[in-house]
């Protein structure tokens, strides 16, 4: 006898387990800003500043302070707890465009903040269609506008996209607008049980 396969979920890391504004605070206190997450209209940091700043010196800057950044990540409300209650019926696959030199930090902050998770692949890129296709998953959890159209209209999946300041394009219907993880679990409630 063979059991069923359990559904497998894609799940993106940053601005969807950890906060959408988690890298502000790191960002205002390198360039003297005052950002807050309203002020990004788009999946650009920069687009937000109040002044013109250097493209390769921003990424510079940041390639040099992801890890970091990274280890301190605040968790989004309520990601453990439906995680958690989620990891027996289901596999948690976590695709992710941070690049393969943080596995090691991101390992660790899942363990310090107790989510769990069967796989977790870093690729080191935004284009994460290839990656799901071959993981199989049946839902995408995403905070980026474009990831989530592709993923949605190229895998004939559900993507569960989470609200913020810089994704709120127009999407198809399979693409899910949430603002909670507590509207994820009753979506997928609703969906799966």
């Amino acid at each position: 006898m063979t059991s069923k396969q359990k559904p497998r979920f894609g799940i993106d890391i940053d601005g969807t387990i950890t906060t959408p504004d988690t890298l502000i605070p790191h960002i205002n206190k390198q360039y003297k800003t005052n950002i807050v997450l309203d002020d990004v209209i788009e999946y650009d940091f920069l687009s937000a500043f109040p002044h013109p700043v250097d493209r390769k010196e921003f990424a510079k800057w940041f390639k040099e302070n992801e890890a970091y950044m990274y280890s301190v990540s605040t968790i989004a409300h309520d990601a453990q707890s439906i995680l958690t209650a989620w990891q027996h019926t289901y596999e948690l696959f976590y695709i992710s465009a941070r690049d393969l030199s943080v596995l090691e930090i991101t390992h660790k902050w899942f363990k310090e903040n107790r989510v769990p998770f069967h796989h977790i692949e870093l690729i080191g890129s935004h284009d994460k269609l290839e990656i799901a296709k071959k993981h199989n998953v049946e839902v995408f959890f995403e905070d980026k506008h474009d990831n989530a159209v592709m993923l949605a209209e190229e895998l004939k999946i559900p993507v569960l996209l989470f609200d913020t300041p810089y994704n709120r394009k127009p999407a198809p219907t399979n693409v899910v607008r949430i603002k909670t993880w507590h509207e994820a679990n009753y979506w997928i409630q609703k969906h799966y049980e």
